[in-house]
């Protein structure tokens, strides 16, 4: 016989089923707590599963890291035939390769200092130790610097995913991409156009609604300003049931203060709609400057406390260690990487993944 309605079912330490009566009032808070535990697991499998599936994608990782690679190449010339005589001359150009491939000097040095003291100790004895140690050093740094590089996606739907950035780093895109992955988790998703500064904006990121086949909210007089859309995305998106929302903001340029504030309030509205959110603070950083986004990305963790990075266009550039150099500097994760323009191209972030593709 099934249990009356305020006899609720209950799973004991040791896995049986029992029951347990309750009151109107309890029964609705269980019944409440359940429903967010439930909520919780599914955020923590989605994040998961987006993390794994960029290791079933190691290809298109290794050939959007070519031209990293390529400059890095010199690592395995040096390192073929080395020999004990040659290690400060063979160090030295080490040294210069990861500098040419914007891995910073602080790191650069730190590498060949490690490396020429093991040599020197006799832990390092052949070219193929000095170079799996060389991979190793970038490994630890990646792992123990960048932390957790899953998707922190809370414990409540809908989760908020806020993506700020300057002008022509690939911020719209970057979300557009994004989007495809949640949708084909099947994820219900609301993309919020809160870059009510440009036109081409709000029309690319409808295209990108359509493509993906999520909901959007947009400014629809044309008035708005951008915490008014971010909320109001944020509050349909509560009250629809939507898995995550996509707040786009309108690029701007670190140094102007005016600008970097309005971030703060567009924060500070999600956070009203929805206390506890953003779930996450995305910055994108145009892989192709290099070394330069160290500044921008100071700047907005600075303001807004940003939680993770996208790089994106690393399939354009030579400079693949920045990588490294952001995560060292900031000791934030990156979340995901750019390695070509297709929709499938925004990789989830796998530190191992990156370490193999620049030195195979």
């Amino acid at each position: 016989m099934a249990a009356p309605s305020h006899v609720l079912p209950f799973l004991s330490p040791t896995g049986t089923a029992s029951c347990v009566r309750a009151s109107p009032g309890r029964r609705a808070g269980l019944l409440r707590c359940a429903a967010a535990a439930g909520q919780a697991g599914f955020f923590t499998r989605l994040g998961r599963l987006i993390k794994e599936k960029a290791k079933s994608d190691v290809e298109k990782l290794f050939s959007g890291f070519s031209k990293t690679r390529e400059n890095l190449s010199v690592v395995d010339e040096l390192l073929t035939y080395w020999n004990l005589a040659d290690t400060d001359r063979v160090l030295d150009e080490l040294e210069e390769a990861l500098l040419v491939s914007d891995f910073g000097p602080k790191i650069s040095f730190r590498i060949v200092d490690t490396l020429r003291e093991e040599i020197r100790d006799g832990k390092l004895k052949s070219g193929a130790e000095i170079k799996a140690t060389l991979k190793r050093c970038i490994l630890e740094l990646l792992t123990s610097k960048g932390g957790n590089s899953e998707l922190n996606l809370g414990f409540r739907k809908p989760s908020v995913i806020m993506i700020v950035g300057v002008n022509g780093g690939g911020k719209t895109t970057s979300l557009g991409k994004l989007a495809h992955r949640f949708k084909n988790e099947g994820v219900k998703v609301l993309m919020a156009a809160g870059d009510t500064f440009r036109a081409a904006a709000r029309d690319q990121l409808e295209v990108w609604a359509e493509r993906t086949g999520s909901e959007i909210v947009i400014d629809n007089d044309k008035k708005a300003q951008p915490p008014a859309v971010l909320s109001q995305a944020v509050k349909r998106g509560k009250r629809e049931g939507f898995d995550v929302v996509l707040c786009d903001t309108s690029g701007r340029l670190h140094t102007n203060y005016g600008l970097m504030e309005e971030l703060v309030s567009c924060k500070k509205v999600i956070a009203k709609a929805l206390p506890g959110a953003p779930n996450e603070i995305l910055l994108v950083l145009d892989g192709t400057t290099g070394l330069n986004m160290l500044q921008q990305a100071r700047e907005f963790n600075d303001v807004v406390g940003v939680t993770g990075f996208i790089l994106t266009k690393l399939d354009g550039t030579a400079r693949g260690g920045c990588v490294v150099s952001v995560v060292d500097e900031l000791g934030i994760p990156v979340k995901f990487i750019g390695v070509g323009e297709g929709m499938e191209d925004l990789q989830p972030f796998d530190a191992e993944a990156f370490v193999e593709a620049i030195f195979p």
